[in-house]
């Protein structure tokens, strides 16, 4: 149940609740901003490329607000749920009602499958993407079609309806996809909503969507208030603000579904330490356009070398890009951990492709050294 801020108020008294629910910005928030050390890489610690992670971490307002939030480590957290859920809401537009915290992304996955998912129930979705729902589908004993992406890596929205209608479905949708960093276009995705069959619900999982400026055929489905019974938007802290390790997601759709999804839910699920980090990193906007402009060059500075390679990635519209290195992927993942340097892991639809997160500058640097020194790297040159 939401729980109003006024009563909140009233029940502990004002000084205790401005110290629980970590208003933002604080002074000493500011403070600690301005004397945020520089973040380096442990010394002779791999370089890692592997997990789409912000390599630069959250901005300092951020890393300040956990700090103070420390103070109140020793107390249960349910009562900042409220306030985080509210400025979710009013960043997106949207009633409060129609917000759902996630211990990470994952756990609105599990949710949703909780929700939506079971016996005689299937899930749809592209092949290869993000497999953590597909692990949850077939614990309740779902099924599972997985259908390839195109030729152009976009998802086959035809062939996913054609399957969405044998069985009461549920449709995930990775866009911008991981592990391909590519998008599907959204009025592809609002033709294909509008097409299926009332027995069916779409997640969107929107976790890379800060990294995907550009086309304009990639449209958020949160630029509009979210009204479709059938829609579920998710996003996650992990990426951009740099919270991964915190654990924070969350879910915007209809207040009836977000009901359906709700008991299931783990109790006291959200830590008190991310949830002020949380609010810091949202308002944080400078934080925010300073991460997408440094992944933009690092992206842009990757294409160029894998150029000058004659190697052939991805187009990519993410924190990572999917490449094509004419060798096994197993092989060349071995070769980077053998020199230090962890990249994604293999996926079976794309054997010779390796996933790789991009890092900073000089991990990009290392990247490419290591690269050079395998004996396929030679022969991929001169092809």
């Amino acid at each position: 149940m939401f729980i109003s801020r006024r009563s909140f108020l009233r029940t502990v008294g004002i000084g205790t609740a401005t110290g629980v629910a970590m208003q933002w910005p604080l002074r000493e928030t500011s403070q600690a901003a301005r004397v945020e050390p520089a973040r380096a890489t442990q010394p002779g610690g791999p370089v890692r490329l592997d997990s789409n992670e912000n390599a630069y971490g959250p901005s300092a307002k951020t890393m300040a607000a956990m700090r103070i939030a420390l103070d109140s480590a020793n107390r249960y957290p349910f009562k900042q749920y409220d306030k985080l859920t509210s400025e979710i809401a009013t960043f997106h537009g949207v009633k409060p009602a129609q917000v759902l915290l996630g211990c990470g992304s994952t756990e609105i996955l599990r949710v949703a499958a909780a929700a939506f998912l079971g016996k005689g129930k299937q899930l749809v979705q592209a092949l290869p993407t993000f497999e953590t729902i597909e692990q949850y589908a077939r614990s309740s004993g779902s099924e599972v079609v997985s259908v390839p992406l195109t030729k152009d890596f976009a998802h086959d929205l035809d062939g996913m309806l054609a399957h969405a209608g044998a069985m009461p479905s549920f449709v995930y949708i990775c866009n911008p996809n991981n592990p391909t960093a590519s998008i599907t276009p959204r009025a592809d995705l609002e033709s294909f909503v509008a097409k299926l069959p009332a027995s069916s619900y779409v997640l969107i999982d929107e976790a890379y969507h800060h990294f995907a400026g550009g086309p304009p055929s990639y449209v958020s489905f949160l630029d509009r208030p979210v009204s479709d019974e059938r829609l579920i938007i998710m996003r996650t802290f992990s990426k951009v603000y740099g919270l991964a390790g915190m654990r924070l997601g969350y879910a915007i759709a209809s207040p009836t579904l977000i009901e359906r999804m709700r008991p299931f839910i783990t109790g006291i699920n959200v830590n008190g330490i991310v949830m002020p980090a949380a609010l810091a990193a949202m308002h944080d906007t400078e934080a925010v356009a300073d991460s997408v402009k440094k992944n933009a060059n690092v992206r842009q500075e990757f294409f160029n070398q894998a150029a000058s390679r004659h190697l052939t990635p991805i187009e990519s519209h993410t924190n990572f890009v999917m490449m094509e290195t004419h060798r096994p992927a197993r092989e060349v993942i071995e070769h980077f951990r053998n020199n230090n340097v962890w990249i994604g892991r293999p996926f079976p639809a794309f054997p010779t492709h390796a996933r790789v997160s991009f890092g900073t500058p000089d991990e990009m640097q290392a990247f490419w050294r290591v690269w050079d020194l395998a004996p396929f790297a030679k022969m991929t040159a001169t092809q």
